[in-house]
């Protein structure tokens, strides 16, 4: 493709951005710092380093909740942002496609072409792309093939099922259940047993850091407010404790994937029975979360080496592959 395309994944947690000039992908935070209500004062990993850690007169939000728009203005004040430093101060007209959630409303679907439209970046052509099919596209799965692919993409505030064949979604559903349920119970389970104020940055370090300490044979060490002294203290953290608390969280999941699957057709279930399911996501690097999954559902677990990007790749694909050039399509009218 000659014209300028950029692809957008917004997630709660992180958004990404590819350039099909260089063939590159930005990922950074999607967060956004606010001084006395009206100045940004930083945006993305910045704004992040902030967090939980800034005065009163600065408010840093995620302007996305389960998985879709919740702050229009500050989404909008983002993505300009990181557009204006990507085309180095010099926005020029492009095309746009982004990836929206299956199982939401119409009104929430529009959202994403809007904030596209109304930010200010010139945007030639705006497309969007269901995220199931991007999915399915970033780890290499021929999506407009008769056959019938599970996807699991589990994020920060949601987790999306989906059921995929023929370039369309058969099945989806989206729960409110992904990573950021996942440090809220650590952060529970640490203040319950240990007696322990923990901040959300630390209980995702705990989380993403479970794989290294099983092999060492460690407990996680944290830092936290001791509730009777309220002074900071150091602890050293079982992770059977974090295991046993993440429980509840796995086993929801699962329960959603089996109701998929109880509604899926017969010649599809074969299909998936065959292949397996696969699983994306950021929250899907959780060690034994994989493992739990193919116990409670009988099937072989695929996981890729990037989970974060599998999105973003399989937008990047649309652009740059004709073929698959009809899985994206325009909303604009939609609703009116």
């Amino acid at each position: 493709m000659n014209n300028l395309s950029f692809g957008i994944d917004l997630g709660t947690s992180n958004i990404r951005i590819y350039n099909c000039a260089d063939d590159s992908v930005t990922m950074e935070k999607n967060i956004i710092a606010i001084e006395n209500k009206k100045t940004v004062f930083a945006y993305g990993d910045s704004a992040f380093e902030m967090y939980e850690k800034a005065p009163g007169n600065i408010v840093i939000t995620h302007p996305l909740a389960n998985g879709v728009i919740a702050d229009i203005k500050n989404m909008e004040t983002i993505v300009k942002f990181f557009m204006n430093s990507i085309m180095g101060n010099n926005i020029r007209p492009a095309d746009y496609y982004i990836a929206v959630p299956t199982d939401v409303t119409e009104v929430e679907k529009r959202a994403f072409y809007d904030l596209i439209k109304e930010c200010n970046i010139k945007a030639r052509k705006i497309m969007v792309i269901e995220k199931a099919i991007a999915d399915g596209l970033g780890i290499d799965i021929n999506v407009k093939t008769s056959q019938g692919t599970l996807i699991v993409d589990v994020g920060y505030d949601t987790t999306e099922i989906s059921i995929l064949s023929l370039g369309g979604i058969v099945l989806s559903r989206l729960i409110k259940t992904g990573g950021l349920k996942f440090d809220e119970s650590i952060k529970n389970a640490v203040r319950k047993e240990y007696g322990l104020f923990i901040g959300s940055k630390t209980a995702e370090v705990v989380k993403t850091s479970l794989k290294e300490l099983d092999e060492a044979g460690e407990d996680a060490v944290v830092y936290g407010r001791d509730i009777v002294t309220g002074l900071p203290v150091e602890r050293r953290i079982s992770t059977s404790i974090i295991y046993d608390t993440l429980e509840e969280h796995f086993s929801h999941i699962i329960d959603n994937i089996k109701l998929i699957l109880e509604s899926t057709p017969p010649e599809l279930s074969a299909d998936i029975y065959k292949n397996g399911l696969f699983l994306t996501g950021g929250g899907s690097m959780v060690n034994t979360f994989a493992s739990k999954i193919a116990d409670g559902t009988g099937l072989k677990v695929n996981i890729t080496d990037q989970p974060q990007l599998s999105v973003i790749k399989g937008i990047a694909k649309v652009i740059k592959d004709e073929n698959f050039r009809s899985v994206a399509y325009s909303i604009e009218g939609m609703g009116k």
